[in-house]
């Protein structure tokens, strides 16, 4: 795979500063970008690139799970980080992690509008945090990569707050257009699972939340093959109009039927991503002021 130097900065200098438009009339994203790819070795030439998206926001948390994330990603060969932060500009916090790191990346930010946002912490459950910043994710891809190029991918949806098996990466690698597996401890259960026949095709989805949902399965819970993304322009997660719990059949059934899906992970019946989140520090003794430094990254 071509590290992309040149054309990268090429890219860099034509859309630093870009308004993007999506095809739905009441979504405009302003965006601000600079995109940085370079390729630590080793990297295989014969392995598809698993392109991970995360989505991101800024919270006292925010550092830990991006390191303990990172940490994960080292360890996969032919991985493409990109990160995508939920801010007016590109901050030096995650700017300082992404290239402390290491890893393959790249670094884009768009911010959600304050009319999508509910006042204090909570958001419209229509509109789930990180749907614009995936969508972002999508463009960029479909921007940078030739749909009739032969360069093999795979793209994946990975949440900051999860915690991911190195098997799982090995497990999507193979996906031809979407492959799926099961999730722990989401929908109030300890898993949610694709129901897989003898024949080893999806027939439906083990979950009590809405089980008729065209795609009832967690963002954590499949890939896409690049090629697909590609191919289908249209496909974005949408953000108007889409209830809670709605985000990824808004997605994916622009892209496959339910007789597409591949099962992976041992045909639904083992665990390789976990839906842990971090608990909420409790920060009550720094007071209104602050007691610790301020300018101490945490």
């Amino acid at each position: 795979m071509d590290d992309g130097g040149d054309s990268q900065r090429d890219l860099a200098a034509g859309l630093d500063s870009k308004e993007y438009c999506l095809s739905e009339r009441d979504i405009v994203e302003v965006v601000r970008t600079e995109y940085v790819y370079t390729r630590p070795p080793p990297w295989s030439d014969t392995l598809p690139t698993i392109h991970v998206i995360t989505p991101t926001y800024s919270r006292p948390v925010q550092k830990a799970e991006l390191t303990r994330l990172a940490n994960t990603l080292l360890h996969v060969p032919n991985l493409h980080w990109i990160l995508v932060e939920d801010s007016q500009r590109r901050t030096p916090l995650i700017t300082r992690l992404l290239r402390d790191t290491g890893l393959n990346y790249t670094h884009l930010n768009v911010e959600t509008p304050r009319n999508y946002k509910l006042r204090g912490d909570m958001r419209d459950p229509r509109i789930p945090r990180g749907t614009m910043q995936r969508n972002l994710a999508l463009r960029w891809l479909r921007e940078t990569f030739n749909k009739n190029s032969s360069q093999p991918g795979i793209v994946y949806f990975a949440d900051d707050d999860n915690t991911y098996s190195l098997e799982l990466f090995e497990e999507m690698r193979s996906t031809r257009k979407v492959s799926v597996w099961p999730v722990a401890f989401v929908g109030g259960l300890r898993y949610e699972s694709p129901r897989v026949n003898a024949a080893g095709k999806v027939y439906g989805w083990k979950t009590v939340f809405d089980p008729h949902r065209p795609f009832a399965i967690d963002m954590a819970g499949f890939a896409v093959n690049l090629r697909l993304i590609l191919h289908r322009p249209q496909a974005y997660f949408k953000l108007r109009g889409v209830k809670g719990g709605y985000q990824e059949s808004s997605l994916l059934r622009e892209l496959v039927t339910l007789g597409d899906l591949e099962p992976k992970a041992a045909n639904c019946t083992k665990i390789l991503v976990w839906h842990t989140r971090t608990e909420k520090p409790v920060l009550v003794n720094e007071g209104k002021k602050g007691f610790t430094d301020p300018n101490v990254e945490i």
